[in-house]
């Protein structure tokens, strides 16, 4: 099992030499799972060599554009690739809104391709469950179940839980800070977990015209890394692996800043993420 790492900055907007907003990809022997479909992820999943036309399940935790912005153009990159068969996109409501929106907006170009160059209908290819709290699937090969988290004013926001292999791999998906999501990623082999750097986003409020109405949000929110440290902590969790970072790409926060405020609160493996970075997930 191996989870890809393909963005890891929170929020939509991207600048100059910094990371994806979140986007992830999980492999369980030859099948794939990509989890969320921030701007960047088509690109991301080629760079790991994975064929477009191999793309077969997506889950995304909530509409946020960061999560879902590049969901209906990776599967239409993936048609004009060669893809002939449904992928299946498990989501909280209102996934079908956002296909019929997606569809409504290419309608020329997918009807102009489907005569011209023979292509399947991409309507027919784009299956969507869309999900709440407990199971989401078990396709034998992965069982998924969903854990409600706090993340106003979106209240059909998740987190997710992989469990393959007599292993499993937890995505807070974007949250406040929830203790229940301790007993949710309970002894996870791998915890990957939003975090927020308490001084980075107080530089952050600083430089933006929107500033005090953000910083509303980002407490309200989203989770200080010392706060992710203490989920990691009471849950069990074997490795923490931070993303959805912010700051992201402010050149004064390191990755050393947030390892250290984790380190106040959990003492096991710790990694901080990058786009690109490839963990592999071992049973303890």
């Amino acid at each position: 099992m191996q989870l890809h790492l393909l963005g890891t900055k929170g929020g939509p907007a991207i600048r100059t030499g910094g990371p994806s907003p979140t986007a992830h990809l999980l492999a369980v022997g030859s099948k794939t799972y990509v989890i969320d479909c921030g701007l960047g992820v088509t690109r991301g999943l080629v760079e790991t060599g994975m064929k477009l036309q191999d793309l077969e399940t997506i889950l995304i935790t909530h509409h946020h554009s960061d999560h879902t912005l590049e969901w209906g153009p990776l599967i239409h990159t993936a048609w004009t690739a060669g893809l002939a068969r449904p992928v299946m996109t498990y989501a909280p409501p209102p996934m079908h809104q956002l296909k019929a929106g997606f569809l409504a907006a290419m309608d020329f170009d997918i009807r102009t391709r489907i005569a011209d160059e023979g292509r399947p209908d991409l309507a027919g290819l784009m299956g969507i469950t869309e999900y709440g709290p407990g199971l989401v699937f078990d396709d034998g090969v992965v069982r998924v179940s969903a854990l409600r988290n706090v993340h106003p004013p979106i209240t059909q926001s998740y987190a997710l839980r992989f469990e393959a292999e007599g292993r499993v791999v937890v995505f807070s998906g974007d949250t406040a800070f929830l203790p229940e999501l301790a007993d949710f990623a309970r002894d996870a082999d791998v915890l990957v977990h939003e975090a927020m750097y308490g001084p980075g986003v107080d530089a952050l409020v600083q430089r933006v015209k929107n500033g005090t109405r953000l910083k509303e949000h980002l407490l309200a929110s989203h989770t200080l890394a010392e706060d992710v440290g203490r989920i990691a902590t009471l849950s069990g969790a074997r490795h923490l692996v931070l993303n959805h970072l912010v700051p992201a790409d402010d050149p004064s926060v390191t990755a050393a800043d947030y390892e250290r405020a984790v380190r106040t609160t959990f003492g096991g493996a710790l990694t901080v993420g990058r786009d690109g970075l490839i963990i592999d997930i071992v049973s303890s």
